[in-house]
């Protein structure tokens, strides 16, 4: 599918910053697993119970905020499918052609499909 040049410099713009956001968030889960190992220290010095209490706060905590993002984009894109499904390549129907035909179709509803699995995964992770 050809775009037009602004466009394709708007997609490598919001790719970019969405990689920088990930590798942000991957720097941190590093950190806290470092910080979470550091919590064995309480148990060598005989406090179990504080690493114990430590852990289950810090794992709570994660969870809700995980959860609550990803329950959020996930109402968030499943509210938007209708709209997005209605943006079918449709081009070449003017010539007679079928809406399967039109160039891009093949790769709009394989981009839908995609779209869809990962929100029904994202659902399963929720009920867990």
């Amino acid at each position: 599918m050809i775009q037009d040049p602004k466009l394709q410099d708007d997609t490598r713009i919001a790719r970019e910053r969405l990689a920088r956001h990930l590798a942000d968030l991957h720097r941190l889960h590093l950190v806290l697993a470092e910080d979470s190992r550091a919590l064995k220290t309480f148990t060598t010095a005989g406090q179990p119970l504080t690493e114990i209490e430590l852990a289950s706060e810090l794992l709570e905590q994660y969870l809700a905020a995980s959860n609550a993002f990803l329950e959020n984009m996930r109402g968030r894109y499943e509210a938007r499918l209708a709209l997005l499904r209605r943006g079918e390549p449709a081009q070449g129907q003017a010539q007679g052609l079928r809406r399967e035909d039109a160039p891009g179709h093949g790769a709009f509803w394989l981009a839908f499909s995609r779209l869809c699995a990962v929100l029904r995964r994202a659902a399963r992770a929720a009920e867990t």
